[in-house]
C-alpha cells in the first residue's frame, strides 16, 4: 500500500492507495485544491469541513453538467432521433395497460 500526501486548503492529509495510483490520487488532491478558494468564500470562511462541502458541491454540479452534455460529435439530428425512439417506447409502455384493461 502507498501512501500519498495531498495539500488540500493549506492543510496536508496523508492518503492511502493501491501502487501505481499515486499520480492519480495527486491529481485528484489538486483539483479538490484548485476548487478550495471559490469553496471558501461560499462558505463564509468557516469550518474546513463546511468548505469541504462546497468543494463537493461545486465539483457535483461540473459533474452534473458535464453529464447533460451530448458527447462530442453528437449531433442534433442523433438527439432528436434519440428523444423520438424514447418517445414511442413511452407511448407504446402506456398503451399496454390500456389494451389489457
Amino acid at each position: 500500500m502507498a501512501e500519498v500526501s495531498l495539500s488540500i486548503g493549506g492543510r496536508n492529509h496523508i492518503v492511502a492507495c493501491r501502487e501505481g495510483e499515486e499520480a492519480h490520487l495527486r491529481k485528484l488532491g489538486a483539483l479538490l485544491d484548485s476548487q478550495w478558494p471559490d469553496a471558501s468564500r461560499a462558505s463564509g470562511g468557516m469550518s474546513n469541513e463546511r468548505t469541504m462541502m462546497f468543494v463537493a458541491l461545486l465539483l457535483a454540479d461540473a459533474l452534473d453538467e458535464a453529464e447533460r452534455r451530448p458527447p462530442a460529435g453528437f449531433t442534433e439530428s442523433q438527439a432528436l432521433t434519440g428523444v423520438a425512439e424514447w418517445l414511442e417506447e413511452l407511448a407504446d409502455a402506456l398503451e399496454k395497460p390500456a389494451r389489457n384493461a
